[in-house]
């Protein structure tokens, strides 16, 4: 149970937003004396309750159930601070400006870390224009695959989704790219710092 509401976050959230118990007893439409259980994990709000609680908080309910408060620091938008998600049960993959909490098929997603790019993971780049042509020397078969490749800069992200069979193949507008990146099914995420690569 310690993952269900924790009475800290309750607390911590309801003195952030300067409420007294009585106040957010009142939002939530419950007594003053059941906040204060919540609070010293003496009970656990019902699940009724999750979706006017986090409101009145100021909270997702994914946050406030898996008792974690993520407050996005990022508040320039910095794109190079960007974190994915990737879902291992459909796939999906997500992207964010700065820490989230993010959930797909009913699983909290931990954001991915990325390693540099290896010799089984060699991410080519060739300049056609004003594009990079991004190429992945990678397997494509339907159960070990790139499954998407991504160009960042500090004021964009450049997303594209691969697919098994399909070519580890991409362009991306060169302007202003610092890092590219590429998820493999098998392994994670890896990176390529195009700073490093241009001293």
């Amino acid at each position: 149970m310690d993952n269900y509401v924790t009475g800290s976050l309750i607390k911590k959230l309801r003195e952030n937003k300067q409420l007294t118990q009585e106040e957010l007893a009142e939002r939530v439409c419950v007594s003053s004396k059941a906040i204060s259980k919540w609070e010293t994990g003496r009970g656990f709000p019902d699940i009724g309750l999750i979706e006017p609680l986090a409101k009145a908080l100021g909270i997702s309910v994914v946050e406030l159930l898996t008792g974690v408060d993520i407050t996005n620091k990022n508040r320039s938008s910095d794109m190079k601070k960007c974190k994915f998600y990737v879902c291992p049960v459909c796939g999906n993959a997500i992207q964010a400006t700065g820490e989230a909490v993010m959930s797909c098929c009913g699983i909290t997603l931990p954001p991915l870390e990325a390693e540099e790019d290896d010799c089984e993971h060699p991410i080519g780049i060739e300049i056609i224009e004003d594009e990079y042509y991004v190429t992945v020397d990678h397997p494509m078969t339907k159960t070990h695959y790139i499954s998407f490749l991504a160009a960042v800069s500090d004021q964009t992200v450049q997303f594209t989704k691969l697919y098994p069979e399909g070519d580890a193949a991409t362009r991306f507008k060169i302007n202003r790219v610092e890092r590219i990146y590429a998820y493999c099914n098998r392994h994670g995420l890896f990176g390529l710092d195009l700073r490093k690569k241009r001293k």
